[in-house]
């Protein structure tokens, strides 16, 4: 990959030097969307479930009156988990749009048929558009391939298995360029799963503090301050399972996908080089 040779004759340098902003702007659009969701979970938790009409004592906000008081009762750790339920939620819907574009608008299997079929009647042209209709990730490589198998029919320099390699190294780097595109912040989403239940868990040990310190009061212990420590407990307790078990499933959903279009790209990479060289011995 490193061969000096070939280096000024790759395409994807112009490619790989644009990339660098577009990282750093991917960086700060998921920065914006992480702070924004922080905030968002703050001012909801803080005006909408502590509103006074959400507590039959008003201000002093000690008597819940409904299941939006309990929630404010659930302390501050109750916005942090919301922002990463909201974080969970942003992303899931972002990943969601990518990856149903990047299967494409025809499936894989179909569409490795056609091109194959056009292959051995040996319209490049045809297969090229096909890859066009399919618009996907499997169509970007496919077509990427397509062009470099194109240009080695014209070749008469190279041998058959330096024609076959040229072809394969191509489809490698086209697959290069949209594998990240499919797994960029699948990370949101496993850090979520294990993160949120631990937010949870450490909601939960500060509300049960909060309930042995009003056990441990002399005298008749306080049962509000008791019963407030308990709903913490579990008012963060289920937030943090239910954020995890949405974050598991849908990584678990995302990763599917994404399996299933890489064997498109493997199986495509596959027919190209293989039909090449069947047909141009």
């Amino acid at each position: 990959m490193a061969d000096v040779k070939t280096a000024p004759a790759r395409p994807s340098n112009p490619q790989g030097t644009a990339g660098k902003p577009k990282n750093s702007s991917n960086f700060m659009v998921n920065l914006i969307v992480v702070v924004s969701c922080i905030v968002v979970g703050y001012l909801t938790w803080k005006f909408v479930l502590g509103n006074e009409g959400n507590f039959h004592d008003g201000a002093t906000r000690e008597k819940a009156a409904n299941n939006l008081g309990t929630m404010y009762q659930g302390g501050f750790v109750v916005p942090i988990l919301m922002a990463t339920l909201l974080t969970l939620i942003s992303f899931i819907v972002e990943r969601a749009l990518t990856i149903i574009k990047a299967k494409g608008k025809m499936d894989a299997g179909e569409f490795v048929r056609k091109v194959q079929y056009h292959l051995a009647n040996k319209n490049v042209d045809a297969a090229i558009t096909e890859c066009d209709k399919q618009a996907g990730s499997v169509g970007n490589v496919m077509r990427a391939g397509l062009l470099k198998y194109r240009e080695m029919t014209n070749n008469h320099e190279l041998e058959t298995e330096q024609k076959v390699l040229s072809i394969q190294k191509e489809i490698e780097e086209a697959t290069a360029l949209e594998l990240p595109m499919l797994e960029k912040n699948l990370v949101f989403l496993s850090t979520i799963a294990s993160c949120a239940t631990l937010l949870g868990l450490f909601g939960t040990v500060m509300g049960m503090i909060r309930s042995f310190s009003a056990m441990s009061q002399a005298g008749a212990p306080d049962a509000t301050a008791l019963a407030s420590g308990i709903s913490e407990a579990l008012i963060n307790t289920a937030l943090g399972i239910s954020t995890s078990f949405i974050a598991i499933i849908a990584y678990n959903f995302f990763t599917t996908l994404i399996d299933g279009i890489t064997y498109g790209i493997d199986e495509s990479g596959f027919t190209l080089t293989q039909s090449f060289a069947a047909n141009y011995k």
